[in-house]
């Protein structure tokens, strides 16, 4: 299949800039693979479609607020620097993207402040690795904890661009899950946001496993594809880890024809770079740059729950891949046409 199949119009209103008031109240479409029947439900209603011995895939990654702004010597022009990756142990050396990047150097100093003016830490410019992005070393001396307490404290939500507006208190809760352990993602896995204590709970008491796995998000999750054959592109590799007791109870799932739902595309991405030559899951740890697109045979999961995913985006290739090409660009004609909101904030999908 070609990129251009699947382009869509997305009207910008259709971008949710917040969240829904509660996190289970956001709308939710239903997507039937076998028969392309489409359901309109609400978010906490995903219960109805899940039995006793059922497992839940879920990324437990955690956001860190990885955009800072900073000053640069001499000039004190505003530089905006996201954090992408830790390179060392002592997260002294990272890479980054800088904006504007015309104006950053090699040998560059970037100074960041807190809100009152006071330097907090400074930063040296050490290497230049693509036209936006910089390695960089913090120049601190102190203990690794206080350094991270200072990253956290002048760090922002790391929001996507294309919510178009700044963070807000807001976001440091709602721009995470609330199962978020491993620090380690610059994006959210966003099917993530929609789960409530109360729905967790009550899944729980209807005998539903969850499965914990971990996906660290990296910015290669929103990077545009520029091929048009989709056997050519390259995915950003994102580091993951899928420990035994999670594959334990995956795979009895599996053998005991229970449900297996991965919720959001990064817990997709995990499982399918760990399964087994019996084709079950396994457990693994490394970096993953497997790209899914039609056709794909899934292995584990036989439903998932998603957001609605910018056009051409591997994230909605993805999703045509598992619930069939046809099924999931109706689901998003039908989508735009009843005004679900897309992208991070937006409404949720579930595929059965």
């Amino acid at each position: 299949m070609k990129l251009s199949q699947f382009n869509f119009e997305l009207p910008p209103d259709l971008i949710a800039k917040y969240p829904a008031e509660k996190r289970d109240e956001s709308r939710l479409m239903v997507v039937h693979k076998d028969t392309g029947e489409i359901e309109h439900k609400v978010f906490k209603e995903v219960i109805h479609y899940f039995d006793e011995g059922d497992t839940f895939m879920m990324n437990n990654t955690k956001v860190f607020p990885a955009r800072l702004y900073g000053q640069k010597e001499k000039t004190g022009a505003r530089i905006e620097v996201f954090l992408l990756r830790e390179l060392n142990q002592d997260m002294k050396l990272w890479d980054v993207l800088v904006d504007p990047a015309r104006k950053i150097r090699v040998g560059n100093k970037l100074y960041f402040n807190d809100e009152d003016g006071v330097e907090i830490l400074v930063a040296e410019v050490v290497d230049n690795t693509t036209s936006r992005g910089r390695t960089i070393r913090f120049l601190y001396d102190g203990p690794n904890d206080e350094f991270k307490e200072h990253l956290n404290k002048l760090g922002h939500t790391p929001l996507p661009k294309y919510i178009n507006r700044e963070s807000e208190p807001l976001d440091k809760e709602r721009y995470q899950t609330i199962y978020a352990k491993e620090v380690g993602a610059v994006a959210a896995p966003t099917a993530g946001l929609h789960m409530s204590r109360e729905v967790l709970k009550r899944l729980e008491l209807k005998g539903i496993n969850f499965a914990e796995l971990t996906l660290h998000v990296g910015l290669g999750t929103f990077r545009n594809i520029e091929v048009e054959d989709l056997s050519k592109h390259k995915m950003d590799a994102e580091y993951f880890k899928i420990g035994r007791e999670t594959c334990d109870i995956v795979n009895g799932s599996i053998k005991g024809t229970n449900r297996r739902c991965a919720v959001g595309t990064t817990s997709m991405r995990a499982i399918e770079s760990a399964v087994s030559a019996q084709s079950l899951l396994k457990p693994a740890e490394g970096w993953t740059n497997k790209f899914i697109y039609p056709p794909y045979e899934f292995s584990i999961a036989d439903s998932m729950i998603t957001n609605f995913h910018l056009p051409k985006s591997s994230l909605l290739i993805m999703i045509c891949a598992f619930g069939g090409y046809d099924n999931i660009m109706n689901a998003y004609d039908v989508a735009v046409k009843e005004g679900y909101k897309f992208f991070s904030y937006g409404d949720a999908m579930l595929i059965v």
